[in-house]
């Protein structure tokens, strides 16, 4: 039987620095859990620019559909702002996105108990969250037509279409039953029907799946009203499920909860492959960072979630991955910070490799 197959593409920025450490995790569930993975290593986005002149390689795309799953550090930087908008370092990952047919995305928002003080929010409303925004991906707003900037009389108009199928509602909604089966059983979905035609065929649409899945507790709120329970009593929350428009507003909103945005990690999930595995590209939310790229500051964790992520999702390792963000929960309990999570008391910040030191001993210490 052959080992699961790895694509990493760090990137650009902190992309490179915070894969190396994702890399060290990687090697130690090999050496030690006897869990080894076929890897290889590839470029995108701005790096891909640099060396093909374009921000996906098609050979890369290719591999990308074929691997188990992808692991993708950050794209983009200042370097590439005066670009086409087709050349963009951004472009690469959208391409991943739409030929892997990456449908459903995944973001939770957990805090751990450590970093509580963080949220802007009182910490006995944010301590102990864990819920999980998926989001779908790949139609609605951002993709609908008509759409641009047109003339109409003697002023211009811009157009964007919400347009939505059956079929891209479904399988979203079955995507995020699924998810619900495996937590709480609670799945809250969020729309506008109040207001929108798509809105109220997402609600049918989503209504008519719960059938299937008779023991998950299915809600349905307005996304505006969403947004205010939120930031109200998150903890009512388990599962929540959306659209384009409104799942990339609620999870940025959602994020921050935790107090930190470089602590977050994202799959994008599409279809089951051949051997029963759905496509999947893992990424940590935070972006590029060029303003510490190459000074050792940079937080690794939510990449290394993302990774976490990858061993539950697409590799059915399931007690690795708590294993793994177990190990990660000790080490910020017992007082390791990097740059971007020191508190106002101070102190000196953990580089970049020694937050991998920390977690990599604390896996040894979890065997």
């Amino acid at each position: 039987m052959s080992n699961p197959s790895l694509l990493i593409l760090p990137g650009d920025g902190i992309g490179p620095e915070v894969m190396a450490q994702v890399t060290r995790v990687i090697d130690w569930f090999g050496a030690k859990r006897d869990l080894p993975f076929d890897v290889e290593t590839d470029l995108v986005g701005g790096a891909a620019y640099d060396k093909h002149g374009t921000p996906l390689h098609d050979d890369t795309m290719a591999r990308a559909l074929e691997v188990d799953a992808v692991l993708l550090g950050a794209v983009g930087g200042p370097k590439y702002d005066e670009l086409d908008f087709s050349l963009k370092p951004e472009r690469g990952l959208l391409r991943l996105r739409k030929e892997m047919d990456l449908f459903s995305n995944l973001r939770p928002a957990q805090c751990f108990d450590a970093l509580a003080d963080f949220s802007s929010l009182k910490k006995e409303v944010v301590a102990g969250l864990d819920i999980m925004i998926v989001r779908e991906l790949t139609s609605g707003v951002y993709f609908g037509e008509p759409r641009g900037i047109f003339e109409e009389g003697n002023e211009r108009v811009g157009i964007n279409t919400q347009r939505y199928t059956e079929s891209e509602i479904e399988r979203v909604a079955r995507s995020a039953f699924e998810l619900a089966m495996r937590r709480d059983k609670r799945l809250c979905s969020m729309e506008k029907a109040n207001v929108m035609e798509s809105g109220v065929l997402w609600r049918e649409v989503v209504t008519r799946v719960a059938a299937d899945y008779p023991e998950v507790e299915l809600s349905h709120m307005y996304a505006d009203n969403g947004a205010m329970q939120l930031v109200r009593a998150p903890k009512q929350f388990d599962v929540i499920v959306t659209d384009n428009l409104f799942g990339d507003v609620l999870s940025d909103c959602a994020a921050m909860l935790t107090g930190s945005l470089g602590m977050l990690p994202s799959a994008s999930l599409g279809a089951p492959m051949a051997n029963g595995r759905p496509k999947a590209l893992y990424e940590p939310v935070h972006g590029s960072a060029p303003d510490i790229t190459g000074q050792g500051k940079a937080n690794p964790i939510a990449c290394i979630l993302s990774f976490a992520m990858a061993l539950r999702y697409s590799f059915d390792q399931g007690d690795e991955a708590a294993r793994l963000e177990a190990a990660i929960e000790s080490v910020l309990a017992g007082g390791a910070r990097t740059a971007d999570l020191m508190g106002p008391e101070g102190g000196t910040p953990m580089s970049t490799t020694e937050m991998g030191d920390a977690i990599l001993a604390a896996l040894d210490a979890s065997l």
